[in-house]
């Protein structure tokens, strides 16, 4: 089954097909009405829901230099008993590769337009693991990126376990020329439990959040001079749990395995219009 655009006029329709969460504390959120979620209330070790994701699967370095070979394999990506998504990164010889993990997406899926994305995550420490919760624009690959707009709404550096960072790319300010922004747990590590990370999206305005800490916005105007904004159209969602790459450096012997990225839902909200 494939949705792409959806608005709030189906929210009954996909409710009653349990699409979204059942939890009428969900349903509405500052302002915003659920149109999409998925809490992986499944069976232990089951797959992710077709009907939303798809894998990303190749050990080619994905443009980064990073280590692992994803795999659709349920070792590396699997729905538990208890409700959470688990994306597991291994030390395992795969082809050329020393690592495999995972990588889903909704892209063909579940198309984002304005509101809000968030996800709760629970990010694994350890130098070299980079877990991402991101979006891309839903004309990619067609659009080759950067071009496609890039959305980061949660990157981690598994050796910073206090730090999280939030960045946009797009044509003329990408990879270390990214936009951003970064939070920070004081004297804490994002490891220990599940936050929420989110962003509002509107025409020519994102937000984003951590635990509904609003700690960064951006505009056209904060671009660099006369670059393009490429954030107004639909997005698709990544997780993924990357080791090694550019923005972190290779794991050492102190980096357990396995480790695992735990997601405890992914939710999509629109505007509420109702008066």
């Amino acid at each position: 089954m494939t949705w792409r655009a959806i608005g709030p006029s189906v929210l009954s329709a996909l409710l009653a097909l349990g699409c979204v969460a059942p939890d009428e504390d969900n349903t509405f959120r500052d302002g915003f009405e659920l149109v999409w979620s998925d809490e992986f209330d499944a069976v232990d070790r089951s797959r992710p829901d077709e009907q939303f994701w798809e894998y990303d699967i190749g050990g080619n370095g994905w443009g980064n230099n990073q280590l692992e070979f994803n795999t659709d394999e349920i070792e590396n990506v699997f729905v538990t008993g208890d409700g959470y998504l688990n994306i597991v990164a291994r030390e395992e010889n795969y082809g050329d590769n020393y690592y495999t993990s995972g990588r889903i997406h909704t892209r063909g899926n579940i198309a984002m337009g304005y509101g809000r994305v968030e996800a709760s995550v629970q990010v694994p420490r350890g130098i070299g693991l980079w877990p991402a919760f991101w979006m891309l624009g839903s004309d990619y690959p067609g659009q080759t990126w950067p071009n496609c707009g890039e959305i980061d709404i949660l990157e981690f550096k598994g050796g910073e376990p206090g730090t999280v960072y939030s960045t946009v790319h797009g044509p003329g300010y990408s990879g270390g020329a990214g936009i951003g922004e970064t939070y920070s747990l004081f004297g804490n590590t994002f490891n220990k439990t599940h936050h929420t990370f989110a962003i509002e999206r509107e025409e020519d305005y994102i937000a984003w959040y951590v635990d509904d800490d609003l700690f960064y916005e951006l505009t056209p105007d904060d671009l660099p001079q006369s670059k393009q904004w490429v954030f107004n159209g639909e997005f698709f969602v990544i997780l993924n749990l990357a080791v090694g790459g550019h923005f972190v450096r290779p794991p050492d012997p102190s980096t357990e395995f396995p480790a695992t990225l735990s997601v405890d839902y992914v939710r999509y909200y629109e505007r509420d219009t109702t008066p």
